[in-house]
């Protein structure tokens, strides 16, 4: 496995990879979790998919098994800015707005959103190698741009197995029941810092 970050204007250094990981996300969020998001037979894109978007993706034997897309919480693209914002100002009917203590807009911090590992990853120790590599992708995209901290609305469970992996993820603000997909969500929030010097990298 290898991890590969790009934004849209460098997307097309990396073939297919970009609407292979909708095509993941769209198995993911809708077939699997049976989100309601913007899709078609084939894909998952939203309104957070714009020039403001980094993407860290992970391959393996040129298959696209892993990502996430993360931008600065300072990111505004026509109506909206970053997702838990979006919730919190009430634009997202299924993200209660209390879900964020209070707002955050800063170069400094990013969001994550979209974390997906292919359920073709099936042991322990591939998904574990799989996750790191996202993670060790966002970190040091964010990082780049002058980053401190990231954040995202994620299952609760996610802390554990980043804190397993040695980052120091820690929960915010108050978790709540997603009565669609029956997951327990919060958002979590980590250090930008590199604390891994693993995984190589395009």
């Amino acid at each position: 496995m290898h991890n590969i970050t790009f934004d849209l204007s460098r997307l097309h250094l990396y073939g297919s990879a970009f609407y292979d990981f909708l095509k993941l996300r769209k198995h993911f969020f809708v077939d699997t979790l049976g989100w309601d998001i913007p899709h078609d037979d084939s894909v998952e894109m939203d309104q957070y998919d714009n020039p403001k978007a980094h993407y860290s993706l992970v391959l393996q034997n040129g298959k696209v098994v892993g990502g996430a897309r993360c931008m600065p919480t300072s990111s505004r693209w026509g109506q909206h800015s970053y997702m838990l914002k979006d919730a919190r100002d009430g634009k997202l009917e299924d993200i209660p707005a209390s879900v964020m203590p209070s707002d955050v807009v800063s170069d400094q911090v990013w969001e994550c959103t979209r974390l997906v590992v292919s359920d073709e990853l099936t042991s322990h120790a591939e998904r574990s190698e799989c996750l790191s590599l996202i993670v060790d992708g966002l970190i040091r995209t964010a990082n780049l741009h002058g980053a401190a901290e990231l954040m995202s609305l994620s299952p609760v469970s996610l802390m554990r197995a980043l804190r397993q992996l040695g980052y120091d993820a820690y929960r915010v603000g108050e978790p709540y029941r997603n009565f669609g997909d029956g997951r327990n969500y919060a958002v979590l929030a980590m250090s930008a810092q590199p604390v891994m010097g693993l995984m190589a990298a395009e």
